[in-house]
């Protein structure tokens, strides 16, 4: 069961449009805190809450410059999340049950 709370951090982090918006503007490269806020119009605190979960669900990476936090998108967060929807979403033929009908 904790594979499985670890495993929905994921998912949480990619269900809510404003996390993908920022997922979005991470593609372009490293973002300071203030950029992401200032385009997104959000408080401190709301992209912190945001933040959070995107760095807890390992998809962000984040690192500390002077008073600034710098998020970038995370390779292997980005390779674990990959491997997770395939292994969740490929039947596994050798365990399927067939209705009889």
């Amino acid at each position: 069961m904790e594979n499985h709370k670890e495993n929905a951090k994921v998912f949480k982090a990619l269900c809510d449009p404003k996390r993908l918006v920022i997922l979005e503007q991470l593609r372009n490269g490293e973002k300071c805190a203030c950029v992401l806020q200032e385009s997104m119009e959000l408080t401190q605190s709301g992209l912190s809450y945001h933040m959070k979960i995107l760095c807890e669900s390992g998809l962000v990476v984040s690192r500390q410059e002077g008073k600034w936090t710098h998020y970038r998108l995370s390779v292997s967060g980005r390779e674990k999340a990959i491997k997770l929807l395939l292994a969740l979403t490929t039947p596994n033929i050798e365990n399927t049950d067939e209705c009889s009908q």
